[in-house]
C-alpha cells in the first residue's frame, strides 16, 4: 500500500452508472410485516419462481386500488353461508 493516494482529480457520485428500471416502475424503500413476506415468498416459490414476490405484492395491491380485490362484506358472507350450509337465494 502506498502511503498517500492522491484523489485530487477524483469525482463524486457513482461510480457505476444505475441500471435502468422498467418504464413507470418506481424503485422505493417500504417496510412490509414479516409474515407478509414471508406469504408472498412461499406463494412465490409454490408457482416454481416464475413470478417474483415482489409482483405478487404488486399485482394485489393493484387488484385492492382498483375494486377487483373481494370486499370483506363478500367474503363473510360466502364464509356464513359456507359454514351454515345455505345457497344464496334460498331462504
Amino acid at each position: 500500500m502506498k502511503e498517500n493516494y492522491d484523489f485530487s482529480k477524483g469525482k463524486r457520485g457513482r461510480v457505476l452508472a444505475e441500471t435502468p428500471q422498467d418504464p413507470g416502475k418506481v424503485k422505493i424503500t417500504i417496510r412490509l410485516d414479516e409474515d407478509l413476506l414471508d406469504h408472498f415468498g412461499a406463494l412465490a416459490d409454490a408457482l416454481g419462481g416464475k413470478t417474483g414476490y415482489q409482483t405478487l405484492i404488486n399485482s394485489a395491491l393493484r387488484e385492492y386500488v382498483e375494486g377487483k380485490a373481494p370486499k370483506f362484506e363478500d367474503t363473510l358472507r360466502r364464509i356464513l353461508r359456507e359454514e351454515l350450509g345455505t345457497r344464496p337465494g334460498a331462504a
